[in-house]
């Protein structure tokens, strides 16, 4: 049976970026989760793992070692043109939420994924 389990991430803004992540993947608020300093989301349906940002006095320095992928086209086979346009429309909102748009990565002339920067600089893919 697997474990369940926490993703941790340090922040400069715990409910800021806790509130932007929960945008990004359709989770919400933990309910009862009171820590000042800090901020839980989790899923809704109670599928995937709770997401903690806990205050940090230090800003991100590097390149994260481990990274959140948003796999909005889900499982292949793909439509590769439906494919790209639901990556493009996840990007954009993304954007809108205060995500910025890096590059994007392709294989020839088939779009592979989007990186991009949460409002931390934290680095992630739209795929």
């Amino acid at each position: 049976m697997a474990s369940h389990w926490t993703l941790g991430c340090d922040a400069v803004e715990p409910r800021a970026l806790a509130a932007f992540w929960a945008t990004a993947l359709g989770y919400v608020e933990e309910a009862g989760y009171d820590f000042p300093d800090g901020a839980s989301i989790v899923d809704p349906d109670g599928r995937g793992p709770a997401i903690g940002f806990l205050r940090v006095p230090e800003g991100k320095s590097a390149k994260n070692r481990m990274h959140i992928d948003i796999r909005v086209a889900g499982e292949g086979p793909w439509d590769m043109e439906k494919r790209e346009r639901m990556i493009r429309a996840k990007v954009a909102e993304l954007v809108a939420a205060g995500a910025a748009a890096v590059r994007e990565e392709a294989d020839g002339d088939v779009l592979g994924h989007v990186v991009m920067h949460d409002p931390e600089g934290n680095e992630f893919c739209v795929a």
